[in-house]
């Protein structure tokens, strides 16, 4: 199925209340701090406020956004983004205890071999120990590298968690070419998130070195673009169900 066909049928999916998407706690695992918050802000506020346990985990240091600051050299960009997140996370409820940095390599986070199992491994003991119900991660097709991998480390996971459904949740994929092929047609849904937009948004917000001029010295540095914040802190979230 083409990219735009496929899209078009993920913003059609069915409106279900959170019970329906979720049973017990869940894990939002993102390829870089922001993701969780771009991709399931409103999630993460839902599940809170129904007393759910809620995990999130951060795959990647998040280094690669200004490489070559000299003000940020690597070290002090990732304890940035770390505290970003943690500041994002508390703007939704989540306490920072249940934050968790697998600090990969930003650009380079493997889908297998001996640091993809281990990261799979701890990705499921998080999972398990929240009593999860289900888990998150990004869509494969995202075109990022980072996105592809951790929806792999996902995949190495769900062995050792039965019963636990998997969700996907696109970010770049909204800019796929639109003939590009993605596979059969999505099932699974949407969310509605009114009720979350405003926490989200400050959440979003909150990364500020991805959302402003915060890293001044590095020309060829990342930040998101206001219509891709406006876009994906909409009414609603999208969850691709994958089989099992």
């Amino acid at each position: 199925m083409r990219a735009d066909a496929f899209l078009e049928a993920v913003t059609a999916l069915p409106v279900v209340p959170f019970e329906t998407l979720v049973t017990g706690g869940l894990v939002v695992v993102a390829p870089h701090p922001d993701d969780e918050s771009l991709g399931c802000g409103g999630l993460i506020v839902q599940a809170l406020a129904r007393g759910r346990p809620v995990r999130v985990v951060i795959v990647s240091d998040g280094c690669g956004s200004h490489p070559n600051s000299t003000a940020y050299p690597h070290d002090r960009l990732r304890n940035l983004r770390e505290a970003e997140t943690i500041a994002a996370m508390a703007e939704l409820g989540l306490a920072s205890e249940h934050v968790h940095f697998l600090r990969l390599p930003d650009g380079g986070v493997p889908s297998a071999g001996p640091e993809a199992e281990t990261a799979a491994a701890r990705i499921a003991a998080i999972a398990r120990e929240a009593g999860a119900g289900a888990v998150f991660v990004t869509w494969r097709h995202d075109p990022h590298c980072d996105h592809t991998a951790s929806a792999a480390l996902v995949d190495r996971a769900r062995p050792h968690l039965p019963r636990v459904a998997v969700y996907a949740y696109p970010v770049w994929g909204w800019t796929l070419p639109p003939e590009h092929e993605v596979g059969a047609a999505p099932e699974g849904y949407r969310l509605a998130v009114e009720d979350a937009r405003a926490a989200k948004r400050r959440a979003v917000e909150a990364h500020a070195s991805q959302v402003s001029g915060l890293i001044a010295d590095d020309p060829e540095g990342f930040q998101l673009k206001p219509e891709m914040i406006d876009r994906l802190t909409g009414p609603y979230e999208w969850f691709i169900a994958l089989p099992a």
